[in-house]
């Protein structure tokens, strides 16, 4: 069988050219051997590309035997168990997305940018942001060898904008809060028109408050010369 690319030197550097559409790549390196072993891979990757992800996997797994099984549902979970506090109930909650079922079992070396994009389509504006934070995870642990979208084409992150709540709105809130404090508390807010994380709680101030003395001013002395000028008068 004919291969498909063959090689070329040019000023010292090797080249590889497309028999079929003409197409020239440097290869860069001015080593022969390294050259060859290059345009045989290219060559390689032409005549067996349903043997790629296979050969890929192989390479792969001798550094790191899980890569073979991993799915994307393991970022999910490793990058949720490095947060804390509100920031980890919200990454529980968004790792739940439904859009997320797309990729969750799916092999991360079997992912391709079609699977992104379709996450991407029926997600909403939380699975946009979460998908890039899960992506970048798995690149920063080298558990994905490239980025499966590039930065470019990632679609831009719009938000809605914000309204306030309607009297309706509110009144379903209120009926449905048990918590009286918290009742009263989205009622105040209601009437200052003000949101519950504007409205801050402090401490009470103390009934009686200590009054500092004033410091007395000092009485300034008369200069050297009129004390002199007053004893001569005298």
């Amino acid at each position: 069988m004919k291969s498909r690319f063959i090689l070329f030197k040019r000023a010292g550097v090797y080249y590889s050219e497309d028999t079929t559409t003409g197409k020239q790549h440097s290869l860069r390196t001015k080593d022969e051997a390294e050259a060859q072993t290059l345009l045989h891979t290219k060559n390689e990757a032409h005549r067996q590309p349903v043997l790629n992800l296979q050969i890929a996997r192989t390479y792969l797994t001798a550094t790191d035997p899980l890569v073979a099984n991993r799915t994307w549902q393991t970022p999910m979970d490793e990058m949720t168990k490095t947060k804390t506090g509100p920031t980890r109930a919200r990454h529980i909650v968004a790792m739940k997305d439904k859009a997320f079922d797309i990729i969750r079992n799916l092999p991360i070396l079997e992912t391709h940018s079609s699977h992104f994009l379709k996450v991407l389509e029926l997600g909403s504006v939380s699975t946009n942001v979460y998908l890039r934070r899960i992506h970048n995870f798995a690149l920063d642990m080298n558990w994905l060898a490239w980025s499966i979208l590039p930065k470019r084409q990632w679609p831009k992150v719009k938000f809605k904008e914000k309204r306030a709540i309607t009297l309706e709105e509110h009144q379903r809130i209120i009926a449905a809060e048990v918590n009286p404090e918290r009742k009263a508390h989205y009622q105040l807010c209601w009437h200052l028109g003000a949101m519950p994380s504007e409205i801050k709680t402090h401490a009470p101030l103390p009934t009686t408050l200590k009054r500092k003395a004033r410091p007395r001013p000092k009485r300034r002395l008369p200069s050297r010369r009129k004390r002199i000028k007053r004893t001569s008068r005298a």
